[in-house]
């Protein structure tokens, strides 16, 4: 495997509250210098680091960066994805370390102990230091042809870690492995499976682009999101969820509620009593509501 170039081709930002502000400083940056970015907006540290995480995971041509109050738990969740190399750079020396020593390709940065002019520094260090280049952990000084060697052939084994006797400990994940989900009659591009019965325990999947349009149950239910994204319309109390790997949600019986699928996406879901959906609304209708909340959104955002 074959270190990436020293400029991405693509950086995907995103934040917590906290990082929020420098985050948006360091977009900026990036944009001066003509990279492409795809700023995924502010949400929880955990969210933020996960699905930067995620989308880097996908692509050896995409870096991330990530911002938090410390820089420490966006990395945590970026690091759960195969692949990623989040480091925490403080000072500038941190981040030609990480990426001479470790090839990072994921930036952590904190937004409560970093200014924008500091984080800019520490970004610039990232961005231009190649993979195995001279850095302070060697005193400024190429490293010997041993260590040459020995990071080289870092790239190759890193990625192996972990796969040799891996085994599910999630109680979550062993239910669904080798299950087959069965299509959802009344919603195309959902498949459900029922895994436990009073109470229902159910993994659902749906394809990118589905919708549900919007419908009631007579039970409440509680949902965690495995993959993907998918924004909930909570039409009874006027709020929307934009949900994404680990987010949580509980819907109360009777609330009416549409949804859209952005990936293919995958999540747990545990009710009391018999399934039964009563649907408030067509497909028609729900598409072009949707659309509207969306756009009104982005012209808002815009």
């Amino acid at each position: 495997m074959a270190a990436e170039p020293t400029r991405p081709v693509k950086i995907i930002a995103a934040a917590d509250d906290f990082g929020a502000p420098l985050k948006d400083a360091l977009v900026a940056h990036l944009r001066s210098l003509t990279i492409e970015v795809e700023d995924l907006g502010t949400t929880s540290y955990y969210s933020a680091g996960a699905e930067v995480g995620r989308r880097v995971s996908q692509s050896s041509a995409v870096r991330g960066l990530v911002a938090c109050g410390t820089g420490a738990g966006v990395s945590i969740f970026a690091n759960k994805f195969p692949g990623v190399y989040a480091a925490t750079c403080l000072i500038p020396s941190d981040a030609v370390n990480a990426r001479s020593i470790n090839n990072s390709n994921v930036l952590a940065v904190s937004g409560k102990y970093t200014s924008p002019e500091a984080a800019i520094e520490i970004l610039d260090a990232w961005l231009n230091t190649p993979f195995k280049s001279a850095c302070p952990a060697n005193d400024g000084e190429p490293w010997p042809r041993e260590i040459h060697t020995f990071l080289e052939q870092s790239l190759v084994e890193m990625p192996e870690i972990g796969k040799e006797g891996a085994f599910d400990t999630c109680a979550v994940c062993c239910l669904v492995k080798n299950r087959e989900l069965n299509p959802i009659e009344l919603i195309p591009g959902g498949s459900m499976k029922i895994v436990r019965e009073t109470p229902t325990s159910a993994f659902v999947r749906f394809k990118a682009g589905s919708v549900e349009p919007a419908h009631h149950h007579t039970f409440g239910h509680d949902l965690v999101v495995l993959e993907g994204k998918k924004s909930v319309w909570n039409l009874t109390k006027e709020e929307r969820y934009d949900l994404t790997v680990g987010d949580y949600l509980f819907t109360p019986p009777g609330d009416v509620h549409r949804v859209k699928y952005y990936e293919d996406t995958e999540f747990f879901i545990k009710w009391d009593g018999h399934w039964d959906m009563f649907f408030d609304e067509d497909l028609h209708t729900a598409q072009n509501a949707i659309d509207k909340d969306l756009a009104l959104t982005n012209s808002t955002l815009s």
